[in-house]
């Protein structure tokens, strides 16, 4: 097995860091391939490994998955003895549930909030989109943490594919400096703290490419 990963900025792809953030963490070992966005050529590039033309894109010797969660669930089919989604059946419906609900909801945070891992934190003031997002996103966490977890910890009890898709979350939180609970806060700064978060911040840090729409937040 040879898998290679293909992925967007990491300043700015919340897409591609949710596969990327757990594989890291699992020790799934994998290639890499970055196309950088918003240029004349990253369409045909992103099509050369993808049908979609977006990323991020998993490639394992020829078969293609795209998608983030398409490609987390491969994984976790592909490596059942790691524990990508929690072993317990009513934690892991619930965190394919919060998964599911990231991977197609809070599109005020998502729009007002955009990711950019090399942004200096300062506050922005909140839409009522955004701030309704907000205040679902630290329901979600804490309802998570009551049933499966402790306040603070992984959503359920130990990292999985759950905190991989809130991963781009707290990166927007932290960034925009979001008014958050101390138990949000210290969740954030425990996935902030992750060596795989450590790798990706590193790897966008070293980017030279820049989009200015995105750098003018």
């Amino acid at each position: 097995m040879a898998l290679t990963l293909v992925i967007a900025n990491k300043a700015y792809s919340s897409w591609s860091f949710r596969p990327y953030i757990l594989m890291r963490h699992f020790g799934i070992p994998f290639a890499e391939v970055v196309i950088p966005l918003a240029q004349e050529t990253t369409k045909a590039e992103i099509l050369r490994y993808g049908p979609s033309g977006k990323c991020p894109v998993l490639d394992d010797d020829g078969l293609i998955i795209w998608d983030s969660l398409a490609i987390i669930e491969y994984l976790a089919e592909t490596f059942p003895d790691l524990a990508i989604w929690p072993r317990d059946k009513v934690a892991r419906a619930t965190a394919r549930s919060l998964a599911a609900e990231m991977h197609s909801g809070f599109m005020g945070v998502r729009a007002h909030l955009p990711m950019n891992m090399r942004r200096p934190v300062r506050a922005r003031d909140l839409t009522p989109e955004a701030a309704a997002d907000v205040a679902r996103i630290e329901q979600a966490w804490a309802e998570a943490w009551g049933r499966f977890g402790e306040p603070g910890g992984f959503l359920f009890g130990a990292f999985s594919a759950a905190d991989a898709m809130f991963a781009p979350v707290v990166s927007r939180f932290h960034t925009y400096d979001v008014p958050v609970t101390r138990e949000s806060r210290a969740y954030m700064d425990m996935i902030m703290a992750l060596p795989a978060w450590r790798d990706w911040q590193a790897g966008a840090e070293a980017e030279g490419w820049r989009v200015e729409k995105w750098e003018q937040v």
